[in-house]
């Protein structure tokens, strides 16, 4: 399984960087998760240079895709180099994940047609503006897409991810390991709380 973080020039380290520390919390040798950029090198909005791990082609063919957010998410879906590469996302065939500005980028690429998303307040006009409503919640995931708002709910899309390529147990495991030592408890049901409704169900038992 590869799981691609999409991550852009002024991105936001606490989007790209706590998904993939959680993501990698799964220890399993078909598991591999990845920064993918559209150059080589990408600064963050505070000057934290990363190298690129995936291209955004490589990003496309991935098993589930989380498009970061940042300060130049505006210029990112104004490039037609970077969006042209991007349509080759299809939630037909894999996991589609936005974290806050990544909303804009999944609205501009049309994967949020008649589906409501969370991203962050200062997003949140430009998101409205491109035709898609906006939720005042964390999280919010429909078939195989998701959109989450603000920085800390990062951890939900990963969560979401791993119980849906993996397992709920190991969803579980993941957040139990980066929960605050003494809030594990609550944490962990507080995550659960937001994702559990989009999550499928269970197939029932055989008899």
């Amino acid at each position: 399984m590869h799981i691609a973080i999409l991550t852009f020039e002024g991105y936001n380290e606490l989007d790209s960087l706590i998904a993939l520390g959680v993501l990698n919390r799964v220890k399993t040798d078909d598991w591999r998760v990845t920064i993918a950029t559209p150059s080589p090198k990408v600064t963050s909005m505070n000057g934290v240079v990363i190298e690129q791990m995936s291209t955004l082609e490589e990003a496309c063919a991935a098993d589930a895709v989380i498009v970061g957010s940042g300060s130049a998410t505006r210029e990112v879906v104004e490039d037609p180099a970077i969006m042209n590469i991007l349509r080759g996302l299809d939630p037909s065939r894999q996991l589609i994940a936005a974290q806050c500005s990544g909303a804009l980028v999944l609205a501009k690429l049309g994967l949020l047609d008649n589906m409501p998303a969370c991203t962050d307040l200062i997003t949140k006009p430009w998101v409205v503006a491109a035709g898609v409503d906006v939720l005042n919640q964390p999280f919010y995931a429909k078939d195989n897409t998701a959109t989450a708002g603000g920085c800390l709910a990062s951890h939900y899309l990963a969560a979401w991810i791993i119980a849906r390529l993996q397992c709920h147990d190991a969803a579980e495991g993941a957040l139990h390991y980066v929960a605050p030592v003494g809030e594990k408890d609550a944490y962990i049901e507080r995550a659960w709380r937001n994702i559990s409704p989009y999550l499928p169900a269970p197939a029932p038992a055989l008899s």
